[in-house]
């Protein structure tokens, strides 16, 4: 982090073949909402299993953010900050919510989100601020 400034972490989940342009386009919708400039974003963040997908990687290059993967235990422990319950997280993951948790997760001591996550057809984006794990 430079300074006093928060790190602003974006949280991502998204459908298995989701392209690198879908999770870009949703990170950017996302900071768009939150009125944050992408050069803001530190830390692209999602759960381990897509973490390992070459699109996220590439979004994350694309962004000048770093990766940063979260176990499912790691989602677990903030899973009653989060602000919206995906059904189909829930049943596949046993988690309420991917990229809120993430995001959550990453942004560390006093993290809070700045809204409910943002959708596309195949991505959702959620973007928390903190100070760092």
């Amino acid at each position: 982090m430079a300074g006093d400034q928060a790190m602003i972490v974006a949280g991502v989940g998204f459908r298995r073949g989701a392209s690198a342009d879908e999770i870009e386009k949703v990170v950017r919708l996302a900071l768009g909402v939150f009125e944050l400039p992408a050069e803001r974003l530190e830390v692209l963040a999602t759960e381990s299993e897509k973490a390992a997908e070459p699109a996220f990687a590439e979004a994350a290059h694309r962004l000048s953010a770093k990766m940063t993967a979260c176990t499912v235990e790691d989602l677990d422990r903030v899973a009653g900050q989060v602000l919206t319950l995906s059904k189909l997280v829930l049943e596949s993951k046993g988690v309420p919510s991917i990229a809120e948790a993430s995001a959550l997760v990453v942004a560390g001591r006093n993290a809070r989100l700045l809204g409910t996550r943002v959708a596309t057809a195949l991505a959702t984006c959620a973007v928390a601020i903190g100070d760092g794990r």
